[in-house]
């Protein structure tokens, strides 16, 4: 299963996260999942905000469009996000397509 799936109304984005790096960036796949290093520490939903913040200004659309659906204390983690398109995303994202 690729990390961006095409769904109704927009696409669900499996993702990988790496706390306390240096910087948020997408460090390409990890697995079946989008490994992302989040510069903030997994305290108090720190790094699920950083999660939101990054990836709503990456794909463009605001934070409330950009929800945590399963995983939000774990390091896997499974976004709904509307109003974007899968090839889109994954040239945003740096994977060339949406079925990377």
């Amino acid at each position: 299963m690729p990390p961006i799936d095409a769904i109704s109304g927009g696409i669900r984005l499996t993702l990988h996260v790496q706390p306390r790096a240096s910087a948020t960036e997408v460090a390409g796949l990890h697995g079946d999942a989008l490994k992302l290093r989040v510069a903030s520490p997994p305290v108090d939903g720190a790094a699920n905000e950083e999660i939101v913040r990054f990836l709503a200004e990456r794909l463009g659309v605001p934070r409330r469009q950009v929800p945590i659906i399963s995983g939000a204390t774990g390091r896997r983690k499974t976004l709904a996000i509307a109003g974007v398109d899968a090839e889109l995303a994954g040239r945003a994202l740096g994977l060339g397509t949406g079925s990377a």
